[in-house]
């Protein structure tokens, strides 16, 4: 039975069910139960957004609080994974990566390669994602493509609550290392999202809009942006088909290589920086692989090179928006578009 819950409420949903699904799933973090001492049951604010609240009086020291040291307890988690638990922890913010990065990039990712594919680490990354909450450049940058260039790592990013309870499930009975990357400006968004559990296989993007005209590929917050992008190219007679990527590694290349096919035009969308994303990526793979089904040359629609301001008209300058999609729709189009 679905019922509209927020993205906040589905992650909790998707934890509490694998926790009692599965015994060896525990979570790890700083102040997801409610700091050192507290009183855990009535002092429990479960994290910095309130996303885990509640299952430390259901799953009690399975959902530990950890030092603020995201280099130890993202080390113990990964060698929890390695030595038979399933452990969740949250990254307070995906900018902390910077202290913990070794551990990421040169343990989990490279276990299953280094011993012959026998080693799983079936360990996940919660972390906040993503500008728009006045919350300055060190808590507000979208490292998404960092991620997705590292082997070894499956990278995850979903647009909304439904998707985010069924890839978040499918991440934690993953075997291998996953970053699940939660935009913060969607935790309060809502969806239909079932009572029970389910899972979403990776490398299955999601066709949230079709159409004959033009291809817009997004992911996360963006997807939304796109819609609201398409909704205004639709004024104007132009039926653009939006895609949702969900997973930025691996990608289901096929459904915008067929996409793309179809059209004959793609714009793609990333909040991270331009240089070396998601949106470079995929423009890039795209020429390469349908370069004779395009009208005309992809477009990029990103964040500046440059580091998240502080100041709130300039962070909402910052982010993609729908204004600047559509404009970019129209250059592959040759089509002025209407204010």
């Amino acid at each position: 039975m679905a019922r509209k819950i927020s993205m906040k409420q589905a992650i909790n949903e998707a934890l509490d069910l694998e926790m009692r699904r599965d015994p060896t799933v525990i979570l790890m973090g700083e102040d997801i139960v409610g700091g050192r001492g507290a009183p855990g049951e009535l002092d429990a604010w479960g994290g910095v957004q309130g996303v885990t609240k509640g299952l430390y009086a259901k799953y009690g020291e399975r959902v530990m609080d950890t030092p603020l040291s995201e280099s130890a307890y993202i080390g113990a988690a990964i060698g929890a994974a390695a030595c038979g638990m399933r452990p969740v922890a949250e990254l307070m913010f995906l900018d902390f990566m910077g202290v913990c990065f070794d551990q990421i990039l040169n343990q989990a990712a490279k276990f299953k390669y280094m011993f012959g594919g026998k080693a799983r680490t079936p360990v996940v990354i919660r972390a906040q994602v993503g500008a728009g909450y006045r919350a300055a450049a060190q808590h507000s940058q979208m490292l998404t493509p960092m991620f997705a260039h590292v082997p070894g790592l499956k990278v995850v990013c979903p647009s909304n609550a439904y998707d985010a309870k069924g890839l978040l499930i499918q991440s934690i009975r993953d075997d291998d290392p996953v970053i699940f990357c939660e935009h913060k400006n969607l935790y309060s968004t809502l969806e239909d999202v079932p009572e029970e559990a389910y899972t979403i296989p990776f490398a299955e993007a999601n066709i949230v809009r079709e159409g004959k005209d033009v291809t817009i590929v997004a992911y996360g917050l963006m997807v939304h942006k796109a819609m609201e992008a398409a909704a205004k190219l639709a004024a104007n007679r132009i039926e653009a088909e939006v895609i949702d990527m969900r997973t930025l590694s691996p990608v289901d290349w096929d459904t915008i290589i067929e996409s793309v096919e179809k059209t004959g035009r793609l714009v793609v969308v990333d909040e991270a920086n331009p240089r070396c994303s998601i949106a470079g990526d995929v423009a890039a793979y795209v020429t390469q692989e349908a370069f004779g089904a395009l009208k005309a040359a992809p477009q990029m629609v990103t964040a500046p090179h440059a580091p998240v301001p502080f100041s709130p008209a300039l962070e909402d300058l910052y982010i993609p928006s729908a204004e600047l999609i559509a404009v970019a729709v129209g250059k592959t189009t040759k089509q002025a578009l209407a204010a």
